[in-house]
């Protein structure tokens, strides 16, 4: 596991408005990532504008995702989930399903979606990853939805 960590970027003097789909499955683990996400947007700029959408769960966040990318006025998306490892091949299968659907539209609304539905081995990882403060990916979501956010908004500004 890296501990490098993406430092909090600068505020964004713009009103900006981003989505969370976060799945119910794994509620105690999707919760903390949730609750740190809109913890670390809100400290980067309290006047963000903050959407959570539920699904049951992670299966289901793309398309959620989509409906959300297509309908406008979004900023960013961030796609929050905990698929923990069983005893068969299933939730790998879910993790590379929800990873290719989320990339594909990303690319093609050209939106920022961050990706954190997070395939994990067993409890104890979803607990350093979802509810402590150090490593938390909720917080690194936030970070990079709002870094994407600014980087692109440079890029599409200097036409």
């Amino acid at each position: 596991m890296s501990a490098a960590f993406p430092s909090r970027p600068r505020q964004i003097g713009q009103r900006r408005t981003f989505a969370l789909v976060a799945s119910q499955y794994n509620s105690e683990f999707v919760n903390g990532l949730v609750e740190h996400a809109r913890r670390e947007l809100e400290a980067i700029s309290p006047g963000f504008n903050i959407l959570t959408h539920e699904v049951p769960g992670a299966f289901e966040i793309p398309l959620v995702v989509q409906e959300v990318a297509a309908r406008g006025g979004i900023d960013a998306i961030i796609a929050l989930g905990v698929i923990i490892e069983g005893e068969t091949l299933h939730a790998a299968l879910i993790a590379k399903a929800v990873t290719n659907a989320l990339m594909q539209i990303s690319l093609a609304q050209r939106l920022p979606i961050i990706h954190e539905v997070l395939l994990l081995k067993n409890e104890a990882q979803a607990k350093a990853r979802c509810l402590e403060d150090e490593i938390n990916r909720g917080t690194e979501a936030a970070r990079t939805a709002a870094s994407m956010v600014q980087t692109l908004g440079n890029l599409r500004n200097s036409r």
